[in-house]
């Protein structure tokens, strides 16, 4: 009887129409697996899993252009799967020696006209990267992307930890959005965006006691838009394009490229834990550089007026301070901000130029990146978004041995303004000039996209402490989330590390920090970029705490290996990175308690002595030997808004 039973059941299912079946990749060690479907309508979404656990439910794919619809009436027609195994170097970054190893599924549709798309899906161990490719279609070989399908579609247990975006044209002097908004942690997805335009990239989720998940992109250039993430639907999130009124409406908010073409890469990083998440190198695995240099451009550490000094220091006296600041800590560069062009001239800045050289310090200048998008007067302007007048100003700059340029108040995401960040940095490197950017969007990829890229702003960054106690009040708080979200995925020129306490040039009046000395220094750790100007001042050298200024001293500025060690975004942090042989161990706590940690330290011989820099409970620095324990232990307690580094 069973056997018949049986015999009938095959028999009835094999008379059924036959389900859509999952076009399944999975990462090298089998964790993390994509599975890719048709569904009904000819649409396509993919899932994402880890160790059999959830973490993305069927989300959508698909594009509609101008030459056809890419997000309906599609058939799977086929598909590849290869093996990618490569290695990389890259000083720039969280690691210098990269080894990416992913699976990589190419699937092939048809829509209803016969036109034909690539899905490309990358799948490592902890990473998903994919993209959309569209071949030439029959005479056309251009297409205008009107809108994108790919969405992230989260378990209903899914917190949020996320940065909203502005509304465009707001803020001082019009030059919203620049990636400077604050986070929420741990909030319900069903939770509105403050403004209402979705979220800045990086995204990070916690999936319920499954696990983590960072979203965001990379690989995006001249060739596409920058992107964000809708509010959510019923937990899913959407790619969206710039909002029309970005740059003061100039631009298309629909990005175009020529056929055969591909759009970014979106990303999806997996961990059971935030280790993963903080270790990710998938912003550099699946982008390649976009031209080779002649130049060898080297990080460093800087020192900067304009953050406790501001806008009155941009003379040349104040200079020569800053100059003799950075020669006297060892520093390579210093950076002269704003106003430079009117408050000291170009006769007396080639003065100025000569005297750093003549310091062994070498010279970053600031300009503004356009003048018809926003309100701003600070000069120079007009000079970076006209080919012709930034040649010639690059020109002169390489003539005075110029070494770097941090240009301002870009406004934008559209892919006008992605195609503006190019040719700045390629015209950039066709004079030997580092390329810093600030209030701006978000790198994806830069770092190894483009050679003499040195790092973006795009986080609430260290002049918010001199403008409101708010921001310091939050300083702690802010510090870490940056490991987890913002700096996880890209550079992050912040400019901190404040020694005064009081933060104005006479360190006597103004805001008022409330971290301590420690967390300033263990901040030097944590963030990540590869030119990093401090908001040391001249009266540090006199007024600071001797182990803060040895310390200071001593900091390198590039790594060749980054670990997660323990912490939780919004409440602490500990990281680990190395330089060379010497390994530093930061920690911070947002917390308003003391911190008791035990730390495992694999990478430190137990039994050694290690140097720890700690608060005291008087919260003053101090600087002790401990050992290792023979467990490969380390112990410490980490005081309210204070730090720890652990150098070996």
């Amino acid at each position: 009887m069973k056997k018949r039973l049986k015999l009938l059941l095959l028999l009835l299912a094999a008379t059924l129409p036959l389900k859509a079946q999952d076009v399944i990749v999975k990462g090298p060690d089998g964790n993390l697996q994509v599975a890719v479907t048709c569904i009904g309508g000819g649409k396509v979404v993919y899932s994402v899993s880890y160790k059999d656990k959830q973490m993305l439910e069927n989300s959508p794919l698909g594009m509609e252009t101008n030459v056809g619809d890419f997000a309906k009436g599609l058939k799977l027609t086929g598909h590849e799967v290869n093996k990618i195994d490569s290695r990389y170097s890259l000083n720039r970054i969280k690691t210098s020696q990269v080894h990416y190893r992913a699976n990589e599924l190419n699937c092939f549709f048809d829509n209803a006209k016969g036109q034909k798309m690539q899905i490309t899906f990358r799948v490592s161990n902890n990473d998903v990267a994919f993209r959309y490719t569209l071949l030439r279609q029959g005479d056309t070989g251009s297409v205008r992307v009107m809108n994108e399908n790919t969405g992230f579609a989260f378990p209903e247990k899914t917190t949020t930890f996320l940065c909203p975006q502005s509304d465009a044209m707001i803020g001082w002097k019009r030059t919203k959005p620049s990636y400077e908004e604050e986070y929420k942690v741990d909030a319900p997805m069903n939770e509105r965006s403050h403004y209402g335009h979705g979220y800045t990239f990086p995204c990070l989720f916690k999936v319920g006691e499954d696990g983590w998940v960072l979203v965001s992109e990379t690989g995006v250039d001249s060739r596409y838009c920058a992107s964000r993430l809708s509010d959510a639907d019923n937990g899913v999130y959407n790619v969206e394009f710039p909002m029309p009124e970005e740059n003061n409406g100039n631009g298309t908010i629909e990005p175009a490229f020529a056929l055969p073409g591909s759009t970014p890469w979106r990303t999806v990083t997996v961990g059971e834990t935030l280790k993963p998440i903080v270790e990710t190198t998938v912003p550099w695995d699946v982008v390649e550089p976009r031209y080779a240099t002649e130049h060898d451009y080297k990080p460093g550490r800087g020192t900067w007026s304009w953050i406790l000094w501001q806008d009155g220091s941009i003379n040349y006296d104040d200079q020569v301070r800053y100059v003799d600041l950075a020669a006297a800590m060892g520093y390579e560069y210093v950076l002269v901000d704003n106003w430079w062009d009117k408050y000291i001239g170009r006769e007396r800045m080639e003065q100025l130029i000569k005297y750093a050289r003549s310091k062994g310090v070498e010279v970053f200048l600031w300009y503004s990146s356009s003048g018809y998008w926003n309100d701003i007067e600070q000069g120079p302007v007009n000079k970076m978004d006209n080919s012709i007048a930034r040649k010639q100003e690059m020109r002169w700059m390489q003539s005075m041995g110029v070494k770097g340029i941090k240009v301002d108040f870009f406004g934008g995401d559209k892919q006008e303004t992605m195609r503006l960040y190019e040719e700045i940095l390629s015209d950039a490197d066709d004079h030997g000039l580092m390329v810093i950017f600030h209030g701006c969007t978000l790198p994806r990829g830069w770092e190894r996209m483009y050679p003499n890229y040195a790092g973006s702003e795009a986080v609430l960054a260290s002049e918010n402490l001199i403008f409101s106690q708010h921001a310091c009040d939050n300083e702690a708080f802010n510090a870490t989330l940056h490991p987890f979200i913002r700096n996880a995925v890209g550079c992050m020129e912040f400019g901190g590390v404040f020694l005064n306490k009081r933060l104005n040039r006479g360190n006597d009046g103004g805001t008022t920090r409330r971290t301590t000395d420690i967390f300033q220094l263990a901040t030097a750790v944590l963030f990540q970029n590869p030119i990093q100007n401090f908001a040391l001042a001249p009266n540090n050298l006199a007024d600071a705490p001797g182990v803060c200024i040895d310390f200071m001293k001593q900091m390198p500025t590039i790594w060749d290996e980054t670990r997660f060690i323990d912490g939780y975004p919004g409440r602490y942090v500990v990281l680990a990175r190395r330089h060379g042989d010497v390994w530093y161990v930061a920690a911070v706590n947002a917390t308003a308690e003391p911190l008791k940690l035990k730390l495992s330290l694999p990478m430190l011989p137990a039994g050694d002595a290690v140097s720890v820099y700690l608060d005291d409970k008087k919260l003053q620095p101090q600087q002790k030997e401990q050992k290792i324990k023979t467990d490969g232990t380390l112990q410490l307690t980490v005081q309210p808004m204070g730090g720890a580094v652990i150098v070996k």
